[in-house]
């Protein structure tokens, strides 16, 4: 299906990010009446190559011509007449200018791409993906198929171990009542043969009966089968994609679905088995009564038995899982980085749903439990936990009745440092990877069962300064592995394709805003670490390059920078982010071409490249005394001086002096045309008015004072 069909497939919330998409870049019109041609040309080369931009230019005019031949055809005078507005309108803006439609266009069919795939994420943890919703949902009916099957198939069974009781019954009443009435051998001939027919009929009620017991002991196997299909289904998949989308919607990704359809599913598998290893004692029973040579019973019950309970084991297992990951409340969008000292947080919960368990399983805490084998952690410091690490399963710790423990205060206090091997010292604090593990036992129906599970790795800390770069091995280990307990990791980390970066960028701004990285912020950021380029998909990022080496000519890391920004725009300029008024990452070619084509008064906001602080400035077009144009720029404002003012504030005064000494505000328009005031108004500190009492002569003592942001 061609991508411009699925968009209008989406929800109201998608089509409405479409609109904005469209509102200000390229005609959507154009976009719908030129869908299938515009998908099949390779936009990315033409930013970058001017005589293809050229051709692919012309192309898309000729294709316009067409268009409007047709609908001349058709008589449709509305559509003639927008198609012959959108052609004089291209013509005139990017006749010259080929590469930069060319770009618009590139940004907006990678825009449309990033959309349809949050939008197939989000829905399919609903499970409703708008394209693959027919996949998705006879998946879950064929699943939800199997279990009534499987309940189905157990009442079934239910029903015959009652009729094969009921059969049994009878053969074992008349064969003691033949048996009560003495040796057969020595009865009369009449009295032989009465007896001889009631033999026969004795052996063909043993018969039925044997016929019954290998139907039943078919089935069983047959049954059991079944359930280890539907167990490998919901633990290998249905399980396994929870954990990682879990592990996506930490490092920011969409946000995560509850368990409460996994915990009915596993609930109802587990009832089912319960039930099963019911009959299957039932069948010992009935054994112990009556049994012959050859009995089915006898043969294939302890092969039975065992199937049912290590499917049981098995699926109690899996189904002890964490919940909510380790997080420090103060910092809730940066899970699985804890401090030592600091409270931090955890949920475990298991997804079967016995009222019989409430209040009787108590859950251990402990972290680096298997830190002694092969396997083992390779850092320099153990660590303990403290607070209450222990606590008792119930219903009640959530809404939904399901049985779960909620540990709100637990500590990591270092236990000991421990001197590490000349081998492992590039290993630095914030790449150690620790395991915090939760142990219960499970009494059921006879059963012994030891549950253990494990968080994600986390990071300990000693000192919040350590946060970004602990964070940043978060984002690495979640991006690029699904194991959860590959603690050394950061021994040998692999590399990560620019696709997979881009996507954990845009999400750290979009999981703590409103707004993503659009298709040229990213492009800018790629360039900041590969260098210039022109299609950077699939290019390969190390570790170090990411987060440990310094950038070119600064001294420091990408990382650093980026994620003093992501600070800076949360604490500081959130609404104006969210609002779109920043284009925030943007090189300063395109940043000059932008605004070279722009009266005198307009200005951008972007991010500065110099400050490892984080810092914003904004850049305007004015002319000099002898008309030609120039670009300026004020030196970046940092958090320092944002906590005094606001930033809006800083954009509305703002005022340079001129030649002759007057002050005035070379700020004008937001590009590309919106007025200053219509953007940042609403955002300026407005200061109440107190009622004046004329009466008072204090009252026009003083003039009210203003701060300027004055450049000279």
């Amino acid at each position: 299906m061609a991508q411009w069909n699925q968009l209008q497939q989406l929800d109201t919330r998608y089509l409405e990010q479409l609109h904005q998409l469209y509102s200000d870049s390229f005609p959507m019109e154009l976009r719908q009446f030129l869908a299938a041609w515009i998908e099949t040309q390779d936009w990315a080369y033409a930013a970058s190559k001017e005589s293809h931009a050229t051709l692919v230019f012309h192309n898309l005019l000729g294709e316009i011509d067409q268009q409007y031949s047709r609908f001349l055809q058709e008589s449709n005078v509305l559509y003639q007449h927008n198609l012959r507005k959108i052609k004089q309108y291209l013509q005139s803006r990017y006749l010259e200018r080929p590469m930069e439609i060319a770009r618009i266009i590139a940004r907006c069919l990678w825009e449309e791409a990033r959309l349809l795939q949050v939008a197939a994420s989000v829905s399919q943890q609903a499970g409703q993906s708008p394209h693959h919703s027919s996949v998705v949902t006879e998946k879950q009916q064929i699943l939800e198929h199997n279990l009534q099957d499987v309940r189905k198939r157990v009442q079934d069974l239910e029903h015959k171990i009652k009729v094969l009781e009921n059969l049994q019954d009878d053969f074992d009443f008349n064969y003691k009542t033949l048996k009560s009435q003495g040796d057969v051998q020595d009865l009369n001939g009449n009295s032989q043969a009465a007896t001889r027919q009631k033999m026969a009929q004795l052996e063909q009620m043993l018969t039925a009966l044997d016929q019954m017991r290998r139907q039943i002991v078919t089935d069983l196997a047959a049954l059991l089968s079944t359930m280890e299909f539907v167990q490998k289904t919901l633990t290998d998949e249905e399980l396994a994609d929870w954990k990682r989308r879990q592990q996506i919607a930490c490092i920011g990704g969409p946000p995560n679905i509850c368990l409460d359809r996994l915990e009915t599913w596993i609930t109802s598998l587990a009832e089912s088995q319960l039930q099963t290893r019911q009959q299957i004692k039932k069948l010992e029973e009935l054994q112990q009564k009556v049994s012959y040579k050859g009995d089915p019973i006898v043969h294939h019950r302890p092969v039975l038995e065992d199937r049912i309970v290590e499917l049981f084991r098995t699926l109690i297992k899996s189904a002890f899982v964490v919940e909510r990951q380790p997080c420090m409340p103060m910092h809730p969008d940066r899970p699985l980085v804890i401090k030592t000292g600091v409270q931090f947080t955890t949920k475990v919960r298991l997804l079967v749903k016995f009222p019989e368990l409430n209040y009787q399983l108590k859950i251990k805490v402990a972290i680096d439990k298997d830190c002694g084998d092969g396997s083992a952690l390779r850092g320099s410091r153990k660590f303990n936990i403290l607070g209450t690490n222990t606590k008792v399963m119930n219903m009640e710790e959530s809404n939904n009745g399901s049985l779960s423990a909620e540990f709100k205060h637990l500590v990591s206090v270092v236990k000991r440092a421990i001197n590490r091997r000349r081998t492992w010292a590039s290993l630095i604090v914030t790449e150690e990877l620790h395991l915090i593990t939760f142990e219960t036992e499970v009494y059921h129906q006879g059963l012994k069962i030891d549950l253990e599970t494990s968080s994600l790795p986390v990071v300990v800390i000693s000192n919040i300064c350590q946060m970004p770069n602990a964070w940043a091995s978060i984002l690495w280990y979640n991006m690029l592995t699904n194991n959860p307990k590959n603690v050394n990791f950061f021994t040998k980390p692999p590399v990560a394709t620019w696709d997979q970066v881009a996507e954990i960028l845009s999400w750290q701004f979009s999981s703590t805003t409103k707004r993503g990285l659009n298709m040229e912020q990213l492009a800018t950021l790629a360039e900041k670490l590969l260098g210039p380029g022109v299609n950077y998909s699939g290019c390969h990022i190390t570790w170090a390059k990411f987060c440990k080496e310094n950038m070119p000519g600064k001294g420091f890391s990408f990382w650093v920078w980026l994620d003093n920004i992501i600070d800076l725009v949360k604490k500081f300029i959130l609404s104006l982010w969210n609002d779109g008024y920043i284009m925030g990452f943007i090189s300063k070619e395109r940043e000059r071409a932008l605004l070279s084509q722009k009266p005198p008064g307009t200005f951008l906001l972007r991010f500065s490249e110099s400050n490892k602080e984080g810092g914003i400035t904004f850049t305007w077009v004015e002319k000099d005394i002898n008309g030609k144009t120039q670009i300026q720029s004020v030196e970046p404002y940092t958090k320092q001086q944002l906590t005094n003012m606001s930033f809006a504030d800083i954009i509305i005064s703002y005022k340079i002096m001129d030649a002759t000494n007057i002050l005035v505000s070379p700020l004008v328009y937001l590009f590309p045309d919106i007025p200053k005031e219509e953007a940042f108004g609403k955002y300026c500190c407005s200061e109440p008015q107190e009622p004046i009492d004329p009466n008072d002569p204090d009252t026009f003592a003083y003039l009210k004072r203003k701060f300027i942001c004055v450049t000279p």
